[in-house]
């Protein structure tokens, strides 16, 4: 029997190749003539990323994707859980592994060992992960009915995707193999445990801490960088989380099964509210304060924080006045430009510093100014008209992606300032081995506004997104630690209510352009989660300046 052959187009050099039906990704890895930096660890089939373990039985266009690739390091990072939560097994059995918070360029794990966590137990399990890796075992990859893998990882005692499998729907299910272990992970795995040539491993708090390389320096492990501040707010998000046993993604969908979502929804704003108010209060005792400063990424609902903050401040006697960042830009032409050549309207000194310094010191001295006003068609930042004088009984209110950076307001007296950092942090697992991106919450939060409200397609949206990150990470993440308070805009039933806006907008990404890629996975990940109507949201939600309906003007 003739064997049958197919056409393989690659990106990367783009050149055609034969293939015979049915081979795996790395089978045609190896029989292209290609010099990648660093070895595939995924690749984009027709615009969808899969794992080198696919096979190929049609012909198609492939590009192949190293760790410098936002899909290639995530499947190098959920490789990089799978062997640790193997060589937690081998050591330590029976125990229990949380994959749980991105923080710190890493990742923090939460483990129930039987003892306290000692830098002996981080130690030995990152031994025990090297030998691992040494050894080079080949990753398994397997198709099941759903039925059978429900009924393995129920062997295992493996709740949590046991809860995850049963409310996904699914015919059939994919588990991996190392060895002995088996595990579910949502996405794409390396074929090989000797494809992880660098990770790093450390007693974190009362867990540890799992390293993962730079995307941007691969040969070296992101810089750690504390953050005490951020792992705090995520550990008062768990502390909630445990009012309401919302763990996973499995346990959402079993509340809004049983019908229990109003609980769920009055009980999350309730808890975010509370915590709005607590941060007024503190702006109200610290006395001299005279104004609060307001940042977060993309689509971190800075805009409905600063406005509920605000009607918090006035139940303390405390009138906020609101200051717009954006009337401080410096004429267009002064503008700093990127690597590009382009204006780059993201950069601190696109505002006009010492304009804005001057201002707020007169303000806080008594003194009456008029502020400026940014002619945006023009380009031209001009005289408003409006004169300002700060009262005793107010406070300036600022929202803006720089508020926390220092030298934003360096010459005015830092004890006079109280600075926010708002930001959504999700904290809800799909499992226990399978965490979600924070930033997924906030492209899908970016994508219904942005068709909303700007007349932005989700394709547009998805091809600025990593523009958008690499300013968040040059300008906001490096000054987080700098707030007085953290605020979590994310909310534990999120994901349900904004899933019904943003997977019509996701289906009409067409297949034919790269940003199908990120459609197609966003959409999967949507499809593990049960909706809730958006019509049980209050008018004063959060999500509601993403989602319409919302009391407040914006």
């Amino acid at each position: 029997m003739t064997e049958q052959k197919l056409s393989i187009r690659c990106l990367n050099n783009n050149q055609s190749i034969e293939i015979a039906a049915g081979s795996q990704l790395d089978e045609v890895y190896q029989q292209l003539d290609l010099s990648l930096n660093y070895a595939p660890l995924c690749a984009r089939v027709n615009n969808k990323v899969e794992g080198m373990h696919f096979r190929v039985y049609r012909d198609c266009q492939v590009e192949f994707l190293d760790i410098t690739s936002a899909s290639g390091q995530r499947t190098y990072t959920r490789s990089l859980f799978f062997i640790l939560c193997k060589a937690v097994h081998d050591l330590y059995d029976p125990c229990k592994v949380s994959i749980d918070i991105p923080v710190s360029n890493g990742y923090y794990v939460d483990l129930n060992i039987g003892h306290p966590v000692t830098l002996d137990d981080a130690g030995r399990i990152r031994k025990r992960m090297q030998e691992i890796i040494d050894a080079g075992y080949p990753i398994h990859r397997h198709v099941t009915t759903t039925e059978e893998a429900i009924w393995m990882f129920e062997s295992l005692h493996t709740h949590s995707k046991v809860k995850l499998l049963r409310s996904q729907g699914s015919l059939y299910t994919t588990y991996y193999d190392i060895d002995d272990y088996v595990d579910y992970f949502y996405g794409a795995l390396v074929t090989n445990t000797s494809q992880i040539y660098l990770f790093g491993l450390e007693k974190y708090y009362d867990g540890l801490l799992l390293r993962i390389p730079s995307r941007d320096h691969p040969s070296e492990l992101g810089e750690l960088v504390m953050q005490d501040k951020m792992f705090g707010i995520f550990k008062e998000h768990h502390r909630w989380q445990n009012i309401l046993g919302m763990r996973t993604i499995g346990d959402l969908n079993e509340a809004i099964d049983k019908g229990r979502t109003n609980l769920l929804i009055q009980v999350s704003e309730a808890l975010q509210e509370k915590k709005i108010g607590k941060i007024a209060d503190e702006i109200a005792n610290r006395k001299g304060i005279r104004m609060v400063l307001i940042a977060g990424p993309s689509s971190s609902g800075k805009t409905t924080t600063c406005k509920r903050l605000s009607v918090q401040l006035l139940t303390n006697g405390i009138k906020p006045v609101p200051i717009s960042l954006d009337d401080y830009f410096v004429d267009r032409e002064k503008t700093p430009r990127d690597e590009s050549g382009d204006y780059d309207f993201e950069h601190l000194h696109a505002l006009n510093l010492p304009l804005l310094n001057e201002q707020m010191n007169a303000l806080f001295n008594g003194k009456e100014v008029e502020l400026p006003r940014y002619d945006f068609p023009t380009g031209k930042s001009l005289m408003s008209g409006r004169r300002l004088q700060l009262h005793d009984d107010e406070i300036l209110v600022v929202e803006g992606i720089h508020a926390l950076n220092p030298e934003l307001m360096s010459t005015v007296p830092q004890e006079q300032i109280f600075r926010v950092y708002a930001s959504a942090l999700t904290t809800l697992l799909l499992d226990n081995h399978n965490y979600i991106p924070t930033t997924d919450n906030r492209l899908l939060r970016r994508i219904i506004r942005d068709h909303k409200y700007r007349g932005v397609s989700a394709m547009e949206t998805i091809r600025r997104w990593p523009s958008v990150r690499a300013g968040e990470n040059k300008w906001i993440f490096p000054f987080q630690e700098n707030a007085d308070q953290m605020f979590n805009t994310a909310m534990l039933f999120e994901l349900a209510v904004i899933k019904r806006q943003a997977e019509p907008l996701l289906e009409q990404v067409p297949e034919n352009c790269p940003e199908y890629a990120e459609a197609y996975r966003l959409r999967k990940f949507l499809k593990y989660i049960h909706p809730i109507a958006e019509d049980q949201l209050p008018p004063t939600s959060l999500l509601r300046e993403f989602l319409g309906g919302s009391s407040f003007e914006y």
